[in-house]
């Protein structure tokens, strides 16, 4: 499964194990994108159907201006145009363009691959690609027809590109698009370019911002009359028992907003992509002397966006982004922490055992993040209880674990189709692949510690009344 004796083979010997480590590997990633589309149920709804709606408005009749959706940016609807009319030649228009974002999703993972198969260990970089896949928010996202998925992709892979010369326009280009899809996203930019501006000491890079801020005014001014209306100036939620719902906008106390988006049970990052807290900066830096390449730096920019967008959602009235399986607005983070995963496993036996125990437990925490999104999704997000009365309890599926979206299919236990079945089957091999290795790590370095503390501490000789 993993370099378990490789590194104790000679060379000769260990060239094949590592040829088969890459086909499993390979296959893995090929299978599981096949899973995705084939196996999940994906989907029509909520601010994607809008979306949809919107762009169908567009092709149909040429609308384009103050329509009942035009508050949703039609920048990444716009790229599944393709879709839409095969999907109108097929007369299968919903289910054709629900397999967008799996389509980006399948062209971000294949343009980390060649942006990085040359430059960094490619078993390493196979492990990041199957973490993402299997054990990451992508794996509901990519089922739905919301923007997210486009923006983190285009945003998060275009950070990648800006570590080599030869793409580092086209990165900038990609970020820029990205961010123009979801407005919100400019404060993250803008996080992200100060990062830059202190690293480098060029002012050149405010131009990404302004270029990011004109497109996204051009769009208001094309669609909704002005550069500078959203389309949610009179946005509002509905009057619940929490004490500030119903508020209009940016209004929500940024501290309460700030403590749910990091740890409620049912939207919280930290709950959702737990690869966030794992430490890698030192295993990064040693990866950038040996590779020449700064990982580190496109870590911290992954990192900085998403403090930008943490900091914009504090304030918002619907910082949970509404009826949706965990936080949507940040699944960016997903970036980040699947590297850090697969880093840490990837450097498994240079590691104490604490951190070795970390990366078990957040391995596993993953994996279920994987599963959960991927088969119980539509179960753990329409929970009726939370819905009644036009979601005045909601906040049961925020704040408590019993009703949480990660957490509900244990209290509601819920029987599987075929489909999510045989997608199961993927997902525990896909699991045991990447767990073995290191839970046989973590067992020897147990048992070593157990010799040590009995040597040290329960030499019975040594003891006395």
């Amino acid at each position: 499964m993993e370099d378990l004796q490789a590194k104790d083979m000679p060379a000769e010997q260990a060239l094949p194990y590592k040829r088969i480590q890459a086909i499993i590997e390979t296959a893995l990633i090929v299978i599981g994108l096949v899973a995705m589309t084939l196996l999940l149920n994906h989907g029509m709804y909520g601010d994607g159907k809008k979306r949809f709606l919107a762009l169908t408005a567009l092709l149909t009749h040429g609308d384009i201006k103050d329509g009942p959706y035009s508050q949703y940016s039609l920048i990444g609807p716009l790229f599944s145009i393709p879709f839409w009319y095969l999907g109108k030649w097929l007369s299968t228009p919903l289910q054709m363009i629900s397999q967008y974002n799996q389509f980006v999703f399948a062209c971000g993972l294949l343009c980390i691959y060649l942006l990085l198969k040359n430059r960094i260990d490619r078993h390493l970089l196979r492990k990041f690609l199957i973490i993402l896949l299997a054990a990451s928010m992508f794996s509901m996202n990519v089922t739905a027809y919301y923007g997210e998925v486009f923006t983190a992709l285009l945003v998060g892979v275009g950070i990648l590109a800006l570590l080599l010369s030869s793409t580092s326009l086209v990165g900038w280009g990609a970020i820029i698009i990205g961010v123009a899809n979801t407005p919100a996203a400019l404060v993250g930019l803008i996080c992200m370019i100060g990062k830059q501006l202190l690293d480098s000491k060029r002012l050149r890079y405010i131009l990404i911002i302004v270029g990011a801020a004109g497109l996204i005014m051009a769009e208001s001014w094309i669609r909704r009359g002005s550069p500078f209306a959203s389309g949610y100036e009179h946005d509002s939620g509905a009057h619940t028992v929490m004490p500030y719902s119903g508020l209009v906008g940016f209004h929500y106390p940024f501290f309460f907003g700030l403590l749910s988006i990091l740890f409620s049970f049912g939207k919280g990052i930290f709950f959702f992509a737990p690869g966030l807290l794992l430490p890698v900066r030192k295993t990064l830096l040693k990866i950038e002397k040996k590779e020449k390449l700064q990982l580190y730096r496109a870590y911290l920019l992954w990192i900085f966006f998403l403090v930008g967008l943490i900091l914009i959602y504090s304030n918002w009235w619907s910082w949970y982004g509404g009826l949706y399986w965990g936080p949507r607005f940040f699944l960016i983070a997903s970036l980040p922490a699947s590297f850090a995963l697969a880093l840490r496993l990837h450097y498994k036996d240079s590691a104490s055992l604490p951190i070795n125990l970390l990366t078990l437990g957040i391995l596993c925490l993953s994996f279920w993040i994987g599963l959960d999104g991927a088969v119980y999704s539509a179960q753990a997000t329409a929970i009726p209880l939370c819905m009644v009365n036009s979601g005045r309890l909601e906040l049961l599926c925020h704040y408590t674990p019993d009703f949480s979206a990660l957490w509900y299919p244990f209290v509601q236990p819920q029987r599987l189709d075929q489909s999510r079945a045989l997608y199961v089957v993927y997902w525990t091999f896909t699991f045991a692949y990447l767990l073995l290795p290191l839970l046989i790590k973590v067992i020897a370095q147990t048992g070593a510690f157990l010799k040590a503390f009995s040597t040290t501490h329960l030499d019975m000789g040594k003891w006395r009344i």
